[in-house]
């Protein structure tokens, strides 16, 4: 087996809300935006939306009524700290840094090279629009 993610689903206070900002940001990296999906699951009380890649499904999901007023934050317990994207050059993530903007994430740190995570760990790292925190970087690797 290969550690190989399939598919992701994250839960978002506001859908509607959530949905324009990951169509920008999904589109940034690579997902057909033609291929998103939504639905509903009854027995577990949420809608989705799915946006596809041949290589990851990313789900944004609504939360449970009683949660929907929770704050969102990395360092709970059970949540996740950030996703971080792999990006092929370092042009790419600097090419990703405008429309990442525009997409309306906040950036948290530009793009720059990162020392504390790696000598060659060139990144940059953001929120979307209700806090959760991900990263494009590009790191040559001989492994």
């Amino acid at each position: 087996m290969q550690p190989i993610i399939d598919h992701i689903q994250i839960t978002v206070r506001d859908l509607k809300k959530a949905e324009t900002f990951y169509d920008k940001f999904f589109a940034i990296l690579g997902f057909d935006l033609a291929l998103k999906s939504k639905g509903r699951v009854d027995a577990h009380d949420f809608d989705v939306i799915e946006y596809v890649h041949p290589l990851l499904i990313i789900g944004i999901n609504s939360p449970r009524e009683a949660f929907k007023n929770d704050e969102i934050h990395r360092r709970k317990p059970g949540a996740i700290h950030h996703i971080a994207f792999k990006a092929n050059s370092k042009k790419e993530v600097d090419d990703a840094y405008p429309k990442i903007i525009e997409a309306g994430a906040e950036i948290v740190n530009p793009p720059k090279y990162y020392p504390q995570h790696g000598s060659n760990y060139y990144a940059l790292f953001f929120k979307d629009l209700e806090g959760i925190k991900y990263e494009i970087v590009f790191e040559p690797r001989n492994y």
